[in-house]
């Protein structure tokens, strides 16, 4: 679960889907080491912290971590033997989506699709490269990765 400074959408909740930080708090365990990547995304800071893959490597269990791409490339960087995969989507798709969403403005939207692109250019350092434009066979795709990585049978991710 990452921790964020953007403000809580409708149905979000501390400590399930992200821990919500204000802006003094969130660079305090910045500056005191606390997070293993973070960035600034549309003004906005999100990050993963070293608790949060302690408490899942207490479990026998292997961190996945969803990122935007400069933390990922971070990420592989920090921990030997990380895998990185690029999930990525038509911009057309990508603006269809957004729009259908509803939950930024039309600046904001655009912003988003203009970093999209930037991240786009990305793509090549990563491990992996899944293009999201059709829902369930990107979904099959990554599970045939992340399986392949774990050394597990394909199509069990979707049963835990």
């Amino acid at each position: 679960m990452s921790a964020t400074t953007r403000p809580r959408r409708p149905g979000e909740v501390d400590g399930r889907d992200y821990y919500f930080l204000p802006e003094e708090e969130f660079d305090r365990r910045a500056q005191d080491g606390e997070f293993l990547e973070y960035v600034t995304f549309l003004h906005q800071r999100s990050g993963t912290l070293f608790s949060e893959i302690e408490r899942i490597a207490k479990k026998g269990k292997a961190c996945l971590l969803e990122l935007e791409p400069t933390g990922a490339l971070r990420v592989r960087d920090l921990v030997p033997g990380s895998v990185t995969i690029f999930v990525t989507a038509p911009i057309e798709e990508l603006e269809r989506r957004l729009r259908e969403r509803a939950t930024e403005s039309a600046g904001e939207i655009e912003e988003r699709l203009e970093l999209a692109r930037e991240h786009q250019k990305l793509a090549g350092e990563f491990d992996y490269v899944v293009v999201n434009d059709e829902v369930d066979r990107a979904v099959d795709e990554l599970d045939r990765i992340v399986t392949k990585e774990l050394g597990k049978t394909p199509g069990t991710l979707r049963a835990t």
